[in-house]
């Protein structure tokens, strides 16, 4: 199945502590998603700031090769006539062809946060997304708080979602706003709403409870062919479903194309490229993508890997654009050493017995304090020492 991927990076990954694009960084973080394939860029809120407004003035003049442009904003203010209001003038102004807007699903937040009937929540929904459609927009509408609001009120839950549908939405996104459900409960939840509602559906996670990735492939099982989510999994709070690893287990474990199998080997670039941008390290343990996503540290494993790549790595990491890498410490055995100097082309220097000494060595001074899994200069001179008995180096 196509399924669309939607990012948002460029607005809910900058609601992530201690991350802060320019306009100069969105262009640049813009262009790189397109070059990858995703479909949808979701650019900022027009009219929030001066550097979301400078970027969609710029905006105008970039040449995207395959991904379309989003501005994103809210509904029409309940004081406010649509025609009249600035958030939805702003985006008709942005000049995107696609708007995102959010609207209220749970009666808490119509009540308390909005002070309105549920009924007049229903008329701003409706009023937005025909006013954007009646000026040539593709409306994406994002169902806040969706799975939060089908729990305290079901049938007010998908109204909300009819009165977006009947005004002309093309795509319906269910938002996991709060991050808290959980993924059984969240496939219930898709699976009533599949049934009741054809076209595009779209989905929308939080990771508070560590299940933003589980819970976006949990909707494509039930029929969902949208989703959303950030680079290296930015985000408000805990973050936003990573959408490196949901692109990945969708192309590779699940059967469905998004951006395309042979575009998967940019993926670990492009990650490092937006972590770099953000001034924030890349986990090395990030699924697929991370440093140490094929990196073999323990005897076994290594030994193993030697005579089967597949008995410790559930993928070939060429595919993604990754590398294998064995790690020295005291936990190495002979395999790792073996492998250590078939990558500096000395495996045939040394025999079974100077190999041997070699890793008795390494074992002795991790056991004194030294850190040997990223030294390869010292590897390398503790090598030249065996290959040269008694020669003083230093």
């Amino acid at each position: 199945m196509r399924i669309f991927t939607f990012d948002t990076t460029l607005r809910d990954g900058t609601q992530g502590e201690a991350i802060s694009f320019s306009a100069d960084d969105k262009v640049l973080i813009a262009h790189k998603l397109d070059e990858l394939g995703i479909d949808y860029i979701e650019g900022g809120w027009p009219g929030s700031n001066p550097k979301d407004k400078e970027f969609f003035t710029r905006a105008r003049d970039m040449e995207l090769k395959h991904a379309r442009l989003v501005a994103f904003g809210a509904t029409r203010f309940a004081r406010n006539a649509v025609e009249d209001d600035p958030s939805v003038h702003a985006l008709i102004e942005s000049g995107t062809p696609v708007v995102a807007i959010f609207g209220k699903s749970w009666n808490l937040h119509v009540h308390r946060a909005l002070g309105i009937t549920e009924e007049e929540n229903l008329k701003l929904i409706s009023d937005t997304v025909r006013y954007l459609k009646s000026h040539g927009k593709e409306v994406v509408y994002d169902a806040e708080h969706f799975f939060d609001g089908y729990h305290a009120d079901r049938d007010f839950a998908l109204r909300t979602l009819e009165a977006a549908k009947n005004a002309g939405a093309d795509v319906l996104v269910l938002c996991d706003t709060n991050g808290g459900t959980t993924t059984s409960g969240l496939a219930a939840v898709c699976n009533d709403v599949r049934r009741k509602f054809d076209g595009v559906l779209g989905i929308h996670t939080h990771n508070d409870s560590d299940l933003a990735v589980a819970n976006t492939l949990a909707a494509v099982e039930q029929g969902f062919a949208h989703v959303q989510g950030c680079m290296n999994g930015y985000g408000e709070r805990c973050g936003n479903a990573n959408l490196t690893s949901v692109i990945a287990n969708l192309e590779l474990k699940m059967g469905h194309t998004t951006i395309g199998k042979e575009r998967l080997v940019n993926l670990p670039a492009t990650s490092r490229v937006i972590a770099e941008v953000a001034n924030l390290p890349l986990r090395g343990d990030q699924a697929y993508v991370g440093h140490s996503a094929f990196a073999h540290k323990g005897g076994v494993h290594v030994s193993a890997v030697l005579k089967d790549a597949a008995t410790y790595e559930h993928i070939n990491p060429k595919i993604i654009g990754n590398r294998q890498r064995v790690l020295l410490s005291d936990l190495s055995g002979k395999g790792s050493i073996l492998y250590k100097l078939k990558q500096h082309g000395l495996e045939e220097r040394l025999d079974d017995a100077a190999r041997r000494e070699l890793l008795d060595r390494i074992k002795q001074m991790e056991f004194q304090g030294y850190e040997l899994e990223a030294a390869e200069g010292t590897f390398e001179l503790l090598v030249r020492e065996a290959l040269h008995p008694g020669l003083q180096l230093f």
